[in-house]
Order: structure tokens, then sequence, then C-alpha cells
């Protein structure tokens, strides 16, 4: 059994490193059968400047997807190696081109021979084959365009992680997260307000006794995140969503998302059509975390709060 085996696909990396690194070794044997001085890495820079003549780095960076100090490393080992030439742009001086030099274009005729023996090679090694490698590489680089392996990693870990979140009704034992929590976030970013204190010094007299809701995100039983629903008594809105904050501790674990599908919830059980929410546009996570629950921005009522610059509102009658 070899290593890989036992590992699973969480080797993938090291994996295809080792079947990179072989058949760039098999690549510069074939190099040496057809008598070419060449080197494997150079071949995609190679290939582009010996079809569609001059490019500059920047192009050629782009077009093989390098980093353009690594393309500028190529093109410096050709250049010592005799196959590539700078030279100032004909319509722009100020702009340095590389082009193949005629020992380079010598080296191409060469390399096309031996390219076209190799396709016939991996023809035949893919008819061998159960699966498709190069059509999967294409398919995989696409994918992956879409959404990089670190972010489906980190949404699996979110998965993972909030299944260890249960969202519980507000307790007395909670207040002193509840306010901490709070007083750490809004600390972090503004100052705190008078507002602030009412509802976090009070929250009986501020928030539940008016008919309002308060959620408690445990992590593993500890008290990691809150968020309340204040009652609205006039207007179109039933609840506004307020005092919503998140342990620095314990993000990325879905618990912002969890508490707001709560609150979400409760307001819809309680028969409230819309929910509003006021926010700062400055917290990115933050307003993306609302867009997600469908909140879209409005033009409200004048704010209590400073810091507000954004209002925002939920209807539950469409969802």
């Amino acid at each position: 059994m070899t290593v890989f085996e036992k590992t699973g696909k969480v080797a993938l990396g090291s994996r295809l490193r080792i079947l990179s690194a072989r058949m760039t070794d098999d690549a510069a044997r074939i190099y040496q059968m057809y008598e070419v001085d060449f080197s494997p890495k150079w071949f995609p820079v190679f290939f582009l400047l010996a079809q569609e003549g001059e490019k500059s780095v920047t192009e050629l960076a782009i077009e093989v997807g390098h980093s353009q100090p690594s393309v500028t490393k190529i093109i410096k080992e050709m250049i010592a190696a005799g196959l590539v030439q700078e030279k100032l742009q004909v319509d722009d001086k100020r702009k340095t081109v590389a082009e193949l030099t005629q020992k380079g274009r010598e080296v191409a005729a060469k390399v096309q021979l031996q390219s076209e023996d190799v396709d016939l090679a991996i023809d035949a090694l893919i008819a061998e084959s159960n699966h498709n490698l190069w059509e999967a590489l294409a398919e995989w680089e696409y994918l992956l365009d879409q959404e990089s392996l670190l972010r489906r990693v980190q949404q699996q870990k979110k998965r993972r992680e909030s299944k260890d979140v249960r969202i519980v009704p507000y307790e007395d034992k909670y207040q002193s997260a509840y306010k901490a929590l709070n007083v750490e976030w809004i600390s972090t970013f503004f100052k705190m307000e008078e507002a602030d204190y009412k509802a976090l010094d009070h929250p009986h007299e501020y928030i539940l006794d008016k008919g309002g809701m308060i959620f408690v995100a445990l992590y593993k039983d500890e008290p990691l995140g809150v968020c309340a629903l204040i009652k609205c008594n006039e207007g179109p809105y039933g609840f506004e969503l307020a005092k919503m904050a998140v342990s620095p501790k314990a993000q990325g674990k879905n618990i912002g998302w969890l508490l707001g599908m709560a609150a979400i919830d409760a307001a819809r059980q309680a028969g409230a059509s819309k929910i509003f929410l006021e926010s700062n546009t400055m917290l990115k996570p933050a307003i993306g975390l609302y867009q997600k629950l469908g909140f879209q921005k409005i033009v409200g009522i004048p704010s209590p709060y400073e810091r507000c610059n954004i209002q925002m509102e939920l209807s539950l009658t469409h969802q």
C-alpha cells in the first residue's frame, strides 16, 4: 500500500507534485533524445514566442499564468542559452519585448517534430486510461477558478464547526456575555453611545419586556455570539435586528449566519412582515452577511446612532 492510499485525498498536492516531477524528468530526457538543449520549464513561454512572435513580459505572464518575476527569470535563462533576445517595441520605444533568435527558431523547428511525437504518445496513454487526465485538468482548473480549494476547505470547516453551535434564548446568566461581546465589537470600530448602554445594561426593560427577543450562540456551551430583535411599535417593521456581536475567536464558525437565521425565523413566527437594521458600510463582512440573509438597502428614518450610515430591510412575506 502506498502512502497516498493511507492519506487519501488530503495529499492531493503532494501526489500532483510527484507526478509533475516524474513528467518533468521524462521531458528533460526527451529533449536530450531530440538533441535539444532545453529546460522543460521554458516551454510555455518559448511556445508562445515561436507561435505568435514578439511579446512583452506582461503579455507572456498573463497568457502562461505565471508571475512577471517568474517569466522574467525564464526569459533571462533563454537569453543566456542564446534562444531569445530582447528589443524595444517598434511602436513604443519605452517597452521591451522578447523574441526568438535565429538559434531559437532552429530549436523551435526541432521542438515542433518532438511535440508531434509527444502528442501521439499522450493520445495513446489517454486511450489506455479509464479517465482523460487532460480534460479533467481543464475542468479542475475551471472549477478552482470559480472557488479555490482554500475557500472550499473554509466552507467545510464552517459546516463542521457550526454543528457545535447552539442558538438559545436569552437568560439572565448570559447578561455579562451579552454586554461584553457587544462592548468589544462596538469599541473595536466605534465608540459606545447612550443607546448602547440602555440596551446592554437593561435588556429586560429596553428589549425583552417590550416584546423583543435576544438570542445567544453557544459554541461548546460557551456564549460567543449574541443578537437581538427589538420590537417596533410604529411604522411598517415588526422588529429591528440589532446588537449582533460575535467573539473574534469564534469567527469563521457560521455563528453570525446562524444567529441571523434564528432571529428571522422568530420574527416570522411572531407574525412580522418586515425587519430592518442599521449598520455602517465600513463593516464589509457584516454588510455581506446581511445581504446573504436577504436584507436590502433602504432610505429610512433618522437613526439614534452616530455610527449608522446604512439602513437595510428584509421582507418576510416574499420568502
